[in-house]
């Protein structure tokens, strides 16, 4: 083709984490390139979604920002259904978040039957005189149940890029694997189309649309409220 882009390639994001880890300030950091310190907590999830042209593909992210707070555990997994992709953030200054973590792993893989791509993720890396889990630890971790490990920093924009580019590079590499299904693959530049296409945002659609006011290509649906420091 002439832009040379052969295929397009849309794959369903989701992040888990305990409240407060900074999920949400990962994906507007990247999304939006921005930060906010008094970000407001999800309630429910939020959606966003963004591209990025790699290795002659389109990839196309539809991204589900989970609440982690307690009160919402129990409607996450309706989240997980044709997950392609999964960030597990932790907070590296708060042991519990890096433990519960492990737990919105479990949940994870009980619910998610094809192949996906996972990274584990430690936050806050700004904080690093405050660290309690250890780089070696979070690493070991990820091995065991074989998803790659990134530092970021959402506040001072560190590592962020990395990852989104790694989960593209890996859903081109999934996207040939024939026994997953739910990962969807056009031929060409379908950009247009895939919006008014996507099932996966009606059937999992929990709240009001919010357009935010930094980026076009983002849409969030949930509601939001106040909340202190939790970048």
């Amino acid at each position: 083709m002439a832009n040379g882009i052969m295929k397009t390639i849309v794959g369903k994001l989701v992040i888990l984490g305990d409240g407060g880890v900074g999920k949400t300030s990962l994906i507007t950091r990247y999304t939006q390139k921005a930060f906010n310190l008094n970000i407001s907590s999800t309630i429910g999830a939020s959606f966003f979604t963004c591209k990025t042209n790699i290795d002659n593909a389109i990839v196309r992210l539809q991204i589900w920002d989970t609440a982690g707070q307690e009160r919402f555990k129990a409607m996450t997994p309706m989240f997980y259904r044709n997950a392609n992709a999964a960030l597990l953030v932790f907070d590296i200054t708060c042991l519990d978040s890096f433990g519960n973590m492990q737990t919105w792993a479990q949940q994870l893989k009980g619910n998610v039957v094809e192949p996906m791509v996972l990274c584990v993720i430690g936050n806050k890396i700004d904080l690093s005189e405050n660290r309690v889990v250890s780089r070696e630890e979070a690493l070991q971790y990820a091995n065991s149940i074989g998803a790659q490990y990134f530092e970021c920093s959402a506040k001072e924009d560190q590592g962020i890029g990395q990852v989104f580019e790694t989960i593209s590079r890996d859903l081109i590499r999934l996207s040939s694997d024939s026994s997953v299904k739910s990962l969807k693959v056009y031929e060409g530049d379908v950009e247009s189309a895939l919006m008014a296409r996507s099932t996966d945002l009606e059937a999992t659609d929990v709240g009001r649309i919010e357009e935010p006011g930094i980026s076009i290509d983002s849409i969030a649906h949930a509601k939001t409220v106040p909340s202190k420091c939790c970048y």
